[in-house]
């Protein structure tokens, strides 16, 4: 890698819940590499697992000091792509992480803000997606699970340098839903089938959400 070529390192968690894929996994490995707009795309996974998570950012931001972090996560039932505004400084899960771990009202950061704005230029990727057709929308909270600790963790280092910094949701994939559709018989459940997306659209989203964040001059 180019010491001068800047960098946005572009992270996706693994698959969890017993789901047999991520598309925000799968998403990170397909643009790991990419050149957008003169910068070099490091894509990284992130584990889903409460204990590690604040360690593999320290060694990230460590390891690549990016110009921009972008991070990806699965919102299962969301029909959309989804530009998180705000992290939470609280931890509060019922759904076991890949440890097994859960989580009740404890915060992510002893000394921390209650909360962090992420910073990267939201109305500008929303304006850009749906010139090209892709549906999106801004979300005032990223939930307080592993995305939410991913987006505060990243914020919260990052607090004192001018590094835009944020975090995308994506929807099933069609695989994933259908895969859903079938636990649900399994289990006698009788729900509307969950929406979803294809990778390939929204691969092109975050691409587009990559470019505008290192295009444009300062957060819209």
């Amino acid at each position: 890698m180019s010491k001068t070529q800047p960098t946005v390192l572009l992270t996706g968690f693994e698959p969890y819940g017993g789901m047999s894929g991520n598309p925000a996994y799968a998403t990170m490995r397909a643009l790991d590499g990419e050149i957008i707009a003169g910068h070099r795309i490091v894509g990284r996974p992130l584990p889903v697992s409460i204990a590690r998570i604040g360690a593999e950012i320290d060694d990230l931001l460590h390891e690549f000091r990016p110009q921009t972090v972008i991070s990806l996560g699965l919102a299962p039932g969301e029909p959309v792509i989804r530009l998180e505004r705000v992290g939470l400084n609280l931890a509060d899960f019922e759904l076991g992480d890949n440890e097994g771990l859960t989580s009740r009202d404890q915060p992510l950061s002893r000394q921390g803000s209650a909360a962090r704005w992420a910073s990267l230029p939201l109305r500008r990727i929303e304006a850009a997606l749906l010139a090209k057709g892709i549906p999106v929308r801004l979300s005032e909270t990223a939930g307080t699970y592993l995305c939410n600790a991913c987006l505060y963790g990243f914020l919260e280092r990052l607090e004192d340098q001018a590094v835009p910094c944020g975090f995308i949701h994506v929807p099933m994939t069609p695989d994933l839903a259908a895969e859903a559709i079938v636990r649900r018989r399994h289990d006698g459940m009788d729900r509307l089938p969950p929406p979803s997306m294809s990778l390939d659209l929204i691969v092109a989203a975050v691409r587009i959400a990559i470019s505008e964040t290192v295009s444009g001059s300062a957060p819209a």
